[in-house]
């Protein structure tokens, strides 16, 4: 596995604006975000390939967020503008070493953080 460190996340008002940050202790194929809101399933919400640099947005955040990657310092960031009450969640960063079938589905990334929470409040 690969150990991932997330950092930003907090409180902000809608509207607003927060970055996340997620550096990787290794090589992987891709890296993404999911979140999770209280009594709702864990879903996807952005993804960006190490290679190709393709990335993949859930619809009800495209527009808004921006997946990017560093690679020197081997860390993805989510840049999350205009954000709504309904974006409150804990946001967990996840990785892939290889591809496992699938870009945006929870049961193919082998690695997680340890979640940092984001809430908007209206």
């Amino acid at each position: 596995q690969v150990q991932l460190a997330e950092s930003g996340g907090g409180a902000v008002q809608a509207g607003g604006s927060l970055r996340l940050s997620c550096a990787a202790s290794g090589r992987t194929f891709s890296m993404g975000w999911f979140r999770q809101a209280p009594g709702k399933e864990r879903e996807f919400v952005a993804v960006i390939t190490s290679a190709a640099l393709i990335t993949d947005y859930a619809d009800s955040v495209k527009g808004r967020f921006t997946i990017s990657r560093d690679h020197a310092k081997n860390t993805v960031y989510l840049q999350m503008n205009s954000l709504k009450p309904e974006d409150t969640a804990v946001y967990y960063c996840a990785a892939q070493r290889t591809y496992s079938g699938s870009l945006n589905s929870v049961t193919r990334y082998d690695s997680w953080g340890q979640g940092t929470q984001v809430t908007v409040s209206s």
